[in-house]
């Protein structure tokens, strides 16, 4: 295991152990992604759209760590405001870059509405995905339309793509780089089992990027 959190996550869930060498992949696609300055986009649905607000509350902000802006970034606000600068510096930690595709409520029920329902998160890769990008799809049964049809246009658009899923994988596997399915089926166990993954990777990202 190349990562300190990794023996934990599976001492504390042993099944999560063939599971391993596709979670390292997955850190080392999003480590790159934050290196080049790159944003992840995130979809789901249901049970699994949840879960990508939660993880992209992780990302934005401190998760086990309260990670201060840099002294020289710290220095731009009190320069730029020298009232409110401190208090600006105080208030901000660091971020890595992360959208939650399921939040667009308006733009989501216009595409549906108007174009594919099936579509909806492929047109926000489309207009929102660059190649720096990365973009996470989460499907317990691997196939949900909407989710494939957004990695068909992530691949097409040059973006790294993970994807999270059961034991099968369903349709995803051929168009993920990196896809963590975890040995278990029907839903409300596939979820469960995503989550510690999550949190292992978002303390693995921070560690990488906001070291003590």
């Amino acid at each position: 295991m190349s990562h300190a959190v990794l023996p934990d996550l599976i001492a504390r869930y042993p099944e999560l152990d063939e599971c391993v060498h596709d979670i390292d992949g997955a850190f080392r696609l999003l480590e790159a992604c934050f290196e080049r300055g790159g944003k992840v986009l995130v979809c789901g649905n249901g049970g699994s759209a949840a879960d990508c607000e939660h993880l992209v509350g992780e990302l934005m902000k401190g998760f086990l760590s309260k990670r201060p802006l840099p002294r020289e970034e710290r220095a731009r606000f009190a320069e730029s405001f020298p009232k409110e600068g401190d208090y600006l510096a105080d208030h901000l930690q660091g971020a890595l870059p992360a959208i939650s595709l399921v939040s667009q409520s308006a733009l989501v029920t216009a595409f549906a509405n108007d174009v594919a329902s099936d579509m909806v998160y492929a047109q926000q890769v489309y207009g929102y995905g660059r190649p720096a990008d990365a973009l996470i799809a989460i499907s317990t049964s691997g196939r949900s339309a909407n989710i494939l049809n957004a990695l068909r246009v992530a691949r097409t658009q040059g973006l790294s793509t993970i994807g999270f899923s059961g034991r099968s994988g369903g349709d995803m596997p051929e168009l993920c780089d990196v896809i963590v399915r975890v040995p278990e089926e029907g839903t409300l166990k596939i979820q469960e089992r995503h989550l510690p993954i999550y949190h292992a990777l978002c303390s693995m990202l921070e560690q990488a990027f906001f070291p003590d």
